[in-house]
């Protein structure tokens, strides 16, 4: 039997575990993976304010990382996929070229969101990826003290790019702008223990403000009102990347592809999504959010499916769920807030360098996953016994 061909698009926490665990649950012989990234490293993502803020990073070469799993990794950037051919285009230092696949995983994830505010593309810095956290580390050096940094968004990226920014910078003057209330979305202790960390650092809070223009040396509020900043750093949430909504694959007003409970397209059976890509329906009927700690489990969901398929294997059944939000708060304090299932905090929370700890064992977790994506259990590699049209017709 002919080898069948799965290709994972995307090599970020989601992509490059769901190729690992792929190699480790399909006989070698009878399956090929191969994973598609532009770059030749792993970026940790959850630690993009970290090298924003000036932290050397531990670099993680994917080869390395990959290296006896039987996945091969392509240095290329997708620029298309055919869904009806069953095809994906890309280019690499050779030029442009083409990847035919029987199976494919749709782990290309998400980029910035400026929202569309004007002068926000020219003038504000994102870190949603490796090269805008780059720049903005870069731009730090640049600054003088006494110069203003504003970061936009009072979700957790900009609560961590902030206190990180602030307590690598304490010269500078640091604000946040939030729509809302700060940290108006977790429990009372949770919200004193922010308040505390941000009045410590000195970081200025414009809470209820809508930001409606960035220009240089400046951003404009919903009020009228001008906030100076020498540097403007954006994180009001994520945009789903553009080739989803390319494909031809059934996907949301967002870009998000609609997926089953295995994470297959619902379109086409023989495309899966996982990570920010994919709109995945947790608890209480509500879409994931954009975030490491909803993708890893889409990716662990989608690989043990289409082995399963492959196999005649049991498909997986595992609820997805949230069990807390990790927000680190510079190099000392964190902040662990419990959530329900579905997301919404309860009174729990640790706090202090015990929550730092915790943040940081996390994040290095993720990145210990990626590499053992069996969890440190032995491979168990299963031959393909469902042909590959079978196999997508399989129901969920």
């Amino acid at each position: 039997m002919q080898q069948h061909r799965i290709i994972v698009l995307g090599a970020g926490y989601t992509g490059a575990f769901a190729a690992g665990r792929l190699a480790r649950r399909l006989r070698r012989e009878d399956v090929s993976v191969t994973l598609v990234n532009a770059e030749p490293d792993f970026v940790e993502r959850v630690r993009n304010h970290e090298l924003a803020a000036g932290r050397p990073l531990r670099q993680r070469p994917l080869a390395g990382m990959l290296a006896g799993t039987g996945v091969e990794l392509r240095l290329a950037r997708v620029t298309g996929v055919d869904v009806d051919r069953g095809t994906v285009a890309v280019r690499d230092a050779d030029g442009d070229g083409e990847l035919e696949y029987d199976t494919l995983v749709y782990a290309l994830g998400s980029r910035w969101n400026d929202q569309s505010v004007p002068g926000a593309a020219e003038h504000a810095h994102e870190i949603a990826g490796r090269p805008g956290a780059l720049r903005v580390r870069e731009r730090l050096a640049r600054l003088d003290a006494g110069q203003h940094v504003v970061v936009v968004g009072g979700g957790l990226t900009g609560i961590e790019a902030a206190t990180e920014i602030a307590e690598a910078r304490p010269d500078l003057d640091v604000a946040l702008a939030a729509r809302g209330g700060l940290g108006d979305w977790l429990s009372p202790r949770g919200r004193a223990h922010l308040r505390k960390v941000f009045d410590r650092l000195g970081i200025t809070v414009h809470e209820h403000t809508d930001v409606t223009a960035v220009a240089a040396g400046r951003v404009t509020t919903s009020e009228g009102g001008l906030l100076p900043a020498a540097l403007t750093v954006w994180t009001t949430g994520f945009a789903v990347h553009p080739i989803a909504r390319a494909t031809g694959l059934e996907v949301t007003g967002t870009g998000q592809i609609v997926v089953d409970g295995t994470m297959r397209s619902v379109s086409h059976p023989d495309v899966y999504a996982i990570g920010d890509a994919a709109m995945v329906t947790g608890p209480g009927g509500k879409p994931l959010r954009m975030s490491c700690a909803s993708g890893t489990p889409t990716a662990w969901q989608a690989a043990d499916a289409i082995a399963a398929r492959l196999t005649g294997g049991k498909l997986p059944n595992v609820p997805i769920r949230y069990f807390n939000q990790c927000i680190s708060l510079g190099r000392g304090e964190g902040l662990i807030q419990y959530v329900t299932a579905d997301d919404r905090a309860v009174g729990a929370a640790l706090t202090g360098r015990l929550a730092a700890v915790y943040k940081e064992l996390v994040c290095k977790g993720a990145a210990w996953a990626v590499a053992h994506p069996t969890f440190g259990l032995p491979a168990r590699r299963r031959a393909v016994r469902v042909p590959a049209v079978a196999a997508a017709a399989a129901p969920a």
